[in-house]
């Protein structure tokens, strides 16, 4: 097999980020979105989905095709006053506000819970001043809310796992490089077993 077709990570694959993470969304309405959100919580590795006064109609979750449901669990609260986060969670609302912080410039807590807002509509001033944190996603107008979920994983993703950095140059990591560093951390890693 060429270097270039070999997944060097294939042992390790894939990067699990330090802490946990859970998200969700207030108010969903539309059962593909809150399917589509669960979908992609369970492929970046959420520890639990939930929603606050979500319509029954949201809650068949139709485009879950991964059953995320029964690989992690899932919260329906009616209302904010029954939301119930782990102790050190910190809740981050995403919403396209001025005040808020943008994505790129943002560092994720260890220990969080993201909450989007519903498919019509903003994050409700209650849940806002809940939030520890506000982000935005630095587009020009509101996307999707199962889309802004995935773009918001994949954030706390590609910062908190141990990816290789990025080249200075176009392409992905030199091979070559990315295998000698593998190496050198099984070696270290077998040299801390011995002692």
């Amino acid at each position: 097999m060429s270097k270039r077709g070999m997944n060097v990570q294939s042992t390790n694959w894939p990067p699990v980020p330090r802490g946990y993470f859970a998200i969700g969304g207030e108010r969903m309405s539309k059962a593909l979105n809150l399917g589509n959100l669960m979908r992609s919580a369970h492929g970046f590795g959420a520890n639990f989905t939930f929603t606050i006064g979500a319509t029954y109609q949201a809650l068949e979750a139709a485009a879950d095709t991964s059953k995320g449901r029964t690989h992690l669990p899932h919260y329906n609260w009616n209302g904010l006053d029954e939301m119930a986060l782990p102790q050190g969670c910190q809740l981050v609302g995403v919403e396209l506000t001025e005040e808020a912080i943008d994505l790129p410039s943002f560092r994720h807590p260890i220990r969080a819970a993201y909450v989007l807002g519903p498919e019509l509509g903003s994050l409700s001033p209650p849940l806002i001043e809940r939030c520890d944190h506000v982000v935005r996603i630095p587009t020009r107008f509101c996307v999707n809310v199962a889309m802004a979920g995935a773009i918001v994983m994949y954030d706390r993703v590609r910062c908190l796992a141990r990816f290789a950095d990025r080249p200075m140059r176009p392409g992905g990591p030199d091979v070559d490089e990315m295998l000698r560093d593998v190496t050198n951390m099984q070696g270290n890693s077998s040299i801390r077993g011995q002692g």
